[in-house]
């Protein structure tokens, strides 16, 4: 499905973090959509490296692009050198992936130096191409607040810290330049392609895999009362193409507008594969840096870049039990 107006055929459209989640579904939207655009994906791709907590650098995963038939290069976003490799093509949209995404990171240079710095260089790249720059910022960026639109930020660890930094800049940006910038807050994302986060995957793929594995769903104590705004990959990147033609350069939510809890995940899962079994509640390790309640206020997000989510979180899971239950044959 198409959104939005405009005709991406013979523009050149670059993604970084390409071979990540969010940004490999958006390479195969153009793909499949427009197959004279002109598709190049920039990314570190995935290797041994771990952070402090154990978990991988880089989610980026060649198999996430198979079938992909456009440009791919591969580099850090942090060094400039491997930035150079991108001077060759004359973007028309930069659609902005690549950062850390793993809330868990405690090493707070390099999360500054990956979110926040390398954020500079690219919004460079895209005022010297003239090109409109669309990039992931985060609902991390609210913490521990109460009210979730713009002006209430609260972020209670490094990650939601530097979305916001982000943001800051890029508001900076728009002052002094006449290209399009839309910062995109995403809630919790969930669907096709986000296998290979591991651990950061959501609870929806890892509910259902293990339930799929005849276990027991490991929620933690009181999931019934923890709810988020869970919003299905299609209304993400429906966001994204919105956000090439916005009535207002601006920072925008990417939710549904509306909080569900991790039981409801549970229950809708069982309720699709036709499972039944007890769940199991676990202590939750993660109190003090934990977001309990999110729900995006979007009202800005229907006005100035005419975003209207379609998937309801039953109407999602629904969507993405199909590729659920491949993962779980094929790994």
């Amino acid at each position: 499905m198409r959104y939005g107006d405009i005709d991406f055929n013979n523009k050149t459209v670059l993604i970084t973090g390409g071979a990540g989640f969010i940004g490999s579904n958006l390479a195969f939207y153009f793909q499949e959509n427009f197959p004279k655009c002109k598709v190049v994906i920039f990314d570190k791709f995935r290797n041994d490296e771990t952070f402090s907590n154990g978990n991988l650098k880089s989610f980026g995963h060649f198999k996430n692009l198979l079938g992909f038939k456009g440009i791919v290069i591969g580099g850090d976003i942090t060094d400039k050198e491997d930035l150079k490799k991108l001077q060759d093509h004359k973007f028309d949209f930069i659609f902005h992936e690549a950062a850390i995404s793993d809330t868990t990171v405690s090493d707070q240079k390099v999360m500054i130096d990956t979110n926040v710095n390398a954020f500079i260089d690219l919004l460079d790249i895209a005022k010297n191409a003239g090109a409109a720059m669309v990039y992931a910022s985060s609902a991390a960026t609210y913490g521990d607040s109460k009210i979730f639109s713009i002006g209430h930020e609260q972020p209670n660890n490094v990650y939601g810290f530097s979305k916001f930094l982000m943001d800051n800049v890029a508001k900076e940006y728009m002052k002094k330049s006449d290209i399009s910038i839309v910062g995109l807050r995403y809630f919790n994302v969930y669907g096709e392609r986000e296998y290979f986060k591991n651990k950061t995957a959501s609870m929806v793929l890892q509910f259902g895999l293990q339930l799929l594995r005849g276990e027991s769903a490991k929620l933690f104590q009181g999931s019934d009362k923890i709810k988020r705004d869970f919003i299905y990959i299609e209304d993400a990147v429906q966001a994204n193409i919105k956000a090439c033609n916005p009535r207002k350069s601006g920072i925008y939510n990417v939710g549904t507008g509306e909080a569900r809890s991790f039981q409801d995940i549970v229950d809708t899962l069982k309720f699709e594969l036709g499972i039944e079994k007890k769940d199991l509640y676990i202590p939750n390790p993660y109190v003090k840096q934990y977001q309990f309640f999110t729900e995006a206020d979007i009202s800005t997000s229907r006005e100035f870049l005419e975003y209207n989510p379609r998937f309801s979180l039953e109407k999602g899971i629904k969507s993405y039990i199909p590729e659920i239950k491949k993962i779980y044959e094929t790994f």
